[in-house]
C-alpha cells in the first residue's frame, strides 16, 4: 500500500469539536506528541473549537499529559469524560461482570495480565517489570493490591494486556458482550453501553454541538464508533484496515504527524 503523504482534502469544514484517539494517532510509534502540537492547540481554543482527547488511558494520565481544563476528556475508552475537572458522563462496568472476567483470565492459558479500572485508581495484582512496564505509561494512578476483586471502587472497565496477542484474549472473553480489542496486545471489557462514540454524542449534546460540526481521528476498532459520530471522520494511514475503510477520509501517519498536519490544513493554516 503506498503511504499517505500529504493530508487529505477536507475542504473548509465549519468545526467546532476535535476528538483524537492519542495512541497510534496523535502520538508517535514512541509516544511522543510533537511539539507543533501545542500551538496548534492554543490556536484551536481561540478559534473556539474546542479538543477532546479520546483514549484508553486514565483520566489522570491525560489530564498529566495535557496539563489543562479547557479540554474535554474521554477516558478508559468512553466510559469516562470530564470537562473542566467535573465528571460529565459515565458508564461504568457492572461488578459481577468484571469479576467474571478476573475469574476467566486467572483460570486461562497463555501470558496475560489484568488491569481493574476505577474512578479514583487502577489496580493491578501482577508485580513483574515487563508486565507493569506496560501498564505504567496508560495509568497514572495505579496501585498494587493482594486480590483486585476486593477492590472498593466505581469500575469503569477491565483492561487485559497480552504478552502475544489481544486477538487471543478476545477468543477467551468472546462471552463477554462489552469486550472491545483497543490494540495489539490490550483487550478492555467495558459496560456493553460504553464507547467513544456513545461518550462524543454526550460531548456533542452538552455543548450544543452537531455530528457535521465534528472531526475524529482514529487508527484501531475501538474508534470506529467514534469515527461514526463525527461528520469529519478521518482515519490515520497506519490504521487498521477496518478503520480506513470506515473512515472518509485518510491523513499522514501518526509517525509524520499526521492529525497535526490534516486540521491544520482544514483550518487553511
Amino acid at each position: 500500500m503506498t503511504p499517505v503523504l500529504d493530508p487529505p482534502d477536507l475542504g473548509r469544514p465549519d468545526l467546532r469539536l476535535i476528538a483524537v484517539d492519542m495512541d497510534g494517532s496523535l502520538l508517535d510509534d514512541a509516544k511522543r506528541l510533537d511539539p507543533s502540537f501545542w500551538p496548534l492547540l492554543d490556536e484551536l481554543h481561540a478559534r473556539g473549537i474546542v479538543v477532546c482527547p479520546a483514549s484508553g488511558r486514565q483520566y489522570a494520565t491525560l489530564r498529566e499529559q495535557f496539563g489543562r481544563d479547557d479540554l474535554v476528556y474521554i477516558a478508559e475508552n468512553g466510559s469516562y469524560v470530564v470537562h473542566e475537572g467535573r465528571e460529565l458522563s459515565s458508564e461504568p462496568l457492572d461488578l459481577g461482570v468484571a469479576h467474571a472476567v478476573i475469574d476467566t483470565m486467572r483460570g486461562a492459558d497463555g501470558d496475560a495480565g489484568v488491569v481493574l479500572c476505577g474512578k479514583r485508581s487502577a489496580y493491578v495484582e501482577r508485580t513483574d517489570r515487563p508486565f507493569l512496564d506496560q501498564v505504567e505509561p496508560y495509568y497514572k494512578r495505579l496501585e498494587v493490591v493482594d486480590d483486585i476483586r476486593a477492590v472498593q471502587d466505581d469500575v469503569l472497565k477491565v483492561a487485559v494486556y497480552d504478552f502475544e496477542s489481544s486477538e487471543r484474549t478476545a477468543r477467551v472473553l468472546a462471552a463477554f458482550d462489552g469486550a472491545l480489542v483497543s490494540g495489539p496486545h490490550w483487550l478492555d471489557v467495558m459496560s456493553a453501553t460504553a464507547d467513544k462514540g456513545v461518550a462524543l454524542a454526550h460531548v456533542q449534546d452538552a455543548l450544543g454541538i452537531t455530528r457535521e460540526q465534528t472531526m475524529a481521528f482514529g487508527d484501531y476498532h475501538n474508534d470506529l464508533g467514534m469515527l461514526r459520530a463525527a461528520g469529519c471522520s478521518v482515519a490515520m494511514d497506519n490504521a487498521h484496515p477496518d478503520v480506513r475503510a470506515a473512515a472518509r477520509f485518510v491523513a499522514p501517519s501518526n509517525n509524520a504527524n499526521g492529525v497535526v498536519r490534516t486540521i491544520r490544513a482544514a483550518l487553511g493554516l
